[in-house]
């Protein structure tokens, strides 16, 4: 009898092999486009104010990209809210106590779990009347040891361990990207805050000039040299200007307060803006081809994540058809005093075993395998979509750097030409060929081509920023486990897939495994 119940698993395990319990969770094939956009981008962009980016086709992705703007303060600002981001700290622990689950959830399905108890009582019973006294008093001592193990016969528990591994590593992706979304944040504010700066002392410099020119023509009026139309335009044109402070205030106090909160601060402790000048436009830029940046964007890695556990959802819901091995023993000492549960009489001992396999559940089990791979081609779509969503993201980051630049370029040109002409105009003054007015002239139209280089330059860098960012962290080594499998040799087991297709689909018929 033996032998045949040996034989008779032996037969059983080695049928697994053949069993399909549901997909592989390998993400689907897509498509590997030439360029990202509708058109190809160029080498590199045209120079303006002296740089022409060039795009590295193949390039690695930078990590620690925000050190390219050659910026200590930048650099000073990145390092603490990375250090200091409450937001960054909670995902981090949240990270944390995931994986510790998993650790929980290994330890409990795969092993045995042993435990041990003692009980001490005093009861009262009836008694025979017929042989004594109606009442009897006594104690009962029990130490006890109790193990109980559960067979993962067709893999239902480590494929449990696989779903919920799976999803600690999709969390521990997310953690990465939320990581580099706030260290993109923390450059893109500091960035325009720079510039909103920057943008308000040009502007107070033109609301300046405006009341200048206010008030010549006011005393010109008054001499009878002008209409009181042109005092009234002059008037209108001053009024407007000093209209648009108050928003660009307003805009740069949210950013600064929004930059603060970013970093771990309060509002009120907000960071001193930063000097537009003294960011340096990166002259390379990595273009991360597109089959790399499937493997190095966390976002379309944590789809994959979680493309993998919606398939050990599949198997989960497969294996609970199955039969269900259980064993349990237990031994120890118990008698009617201490003397007695501790003498041999004393000896308690029990083993057993138990094997359910279901039969009906009112087609609940079948239907939760339906569920399982209706979940699973959801994360197959979904993976799809984050995939084209990075391509877009990639596409359009390009595509801005090209035509900042080029919006830049003609900024450059017309500041510079405006502020060339509007030194020979006060030179022209100073020699008294051309009045007061004629240089304030010239410095408005210099002061307004500087505001639209100011937000060009601005765009230019926030756009640099944000295709850093969109290409995503160079893979891990080969053979680096990463953080989200750092769960002992039991997380590694559980890391294992079905090696089925997700083509099959089969469903198991009278409580056989689909083969």
């Amino acid at each position: 009898m033996k032998t045949s119940g040996v034989l008779l698993a032996v037969a059983t395990a080695a049928s697994l092999g053949a069993c399909s319990f549901g997909p592989n969770g390998n993400p689907p094939a897509m498509p590997q486009p030439e360029h990202y956009g509708a058109t190809a981008q160029p080498a590199q962009t045209v120079s303006a104010q002296g740089v022409a980016q060039t795009f590295v086709v193949g390039a690695r992705p930078v990590p620690e990209w925000w050190k390219l703007f050659r910026s200590d303060a930048l650099d000073s600002l990145v390092d603490e809210g990375l250090r200091n981001s409450p937001t960054l700290a909670a995902a981090d622990r949240n990270l944390a106590a995931a994986r510790e689950q998993l650790r929980a959830q290994i330890g409990q399905s795969m092993l045995p779990s042993i435990d041990a108890g003692g009980q001490a009582t005093r009861e009262r019973a009836l008694g025979i009347p017929e042989a004594g006294p109606n009442t009897v008093l006594y104690n009962v001592f029990v130490g006890q040891l109790q193990a109980s193990y559960t067979f993962d016969l067709f893999g239902a528990a480590r494929l449990e361990n696989a779903a919920l591994a799976a999803r600690v590593g999709m969390q521990a992706f997310q953690f990465d990207a939320a990581r580099r979304a706030l260290a993109a944040n923390i450059v893109s504010a500091a960035i325009s805050a720079a510039a909103l700066h920057a943008q308000i002392d040009a502007t107070e410099r033109l609301v300046a000039l405006a009341n200048d020119e206010a008030r010549d023509r006011e005393k010109r009026y008054a001499l009878g040299a002008l209409a009181h139309a042109d005092v009234l335009a002059a008037q209108q044109n001053a009024a407007s200007l000093a209209a648009s402070l108050p928003g660009l205030r307003q805009q740069s106090l949210t950013t600064r307060h929004a930059l603060a909160v970013l970093l771990g601060r309060t509002p009120d402790a907000a960071p001193p803006d930063l000097d537009l000048a003294s960011l340096d436009v990166p002259r390379d830029v990595p273009v991360v081809v597109p089959s790399d940046l499937l493997q190095s964007r966390p976002d379309v890695l944590a789809a994959s994540a979680a493309l993998k556990a919606a398939a050990a959802d599949v198997g989960v819901a497969t294996a609970q058809m199955f039969p269900s091995l259980s064993l349990t023993a237990s031994m120890g000492k118990g008698g009617f005093s201490w003397p007695a549960m501790l003498s041999g009489a004393g000896a308690l001992w029990s083993v057993g075993a138990s094997l359910s396999q279901p039969v009906f559940h009112g087609g609940a089990l079948f239907a939760q395998r339906r569920a399982a791979l209706a979940s699973y081609d959801a994360a197959v779509a979904q993976y799809r979509q984050t995939v084209l969503a990075a391509f877009e993201n990639v596409a359009n980051t390009l595509a801005a750097l090209e035509h900042d630049a080029e919006a830049l370029a003609a900024a450059d040109t017309a500041a510079r030409a405006a502020q060339g002409a509007f030194g020979e105009t006060a030179a022209r003054q100073r020699l008294g060929s051309v009045p007061r007015s004629a240089t304030r002239s010239a410095e408005q139209q210099w002061r307004n081509a500087q505001l639209d280089e100011i937000r060009y330059t601005g765009a230019r860098l926030s756009d640099t920023a944000a295709l850093f960012q969109s290409m995503g962290d160079p893979p891990a080594p080969v053979g680096h486990a990463g953080d989200a499998g750092d769960a002992g040799d039991g997380a590694h087991a559980a890391s294992a897939q079905p090696s089925t297709g997700h083509a099959q689909h089969a469903e198991p018929t009278e409580n056989a495994a689909t083969r």
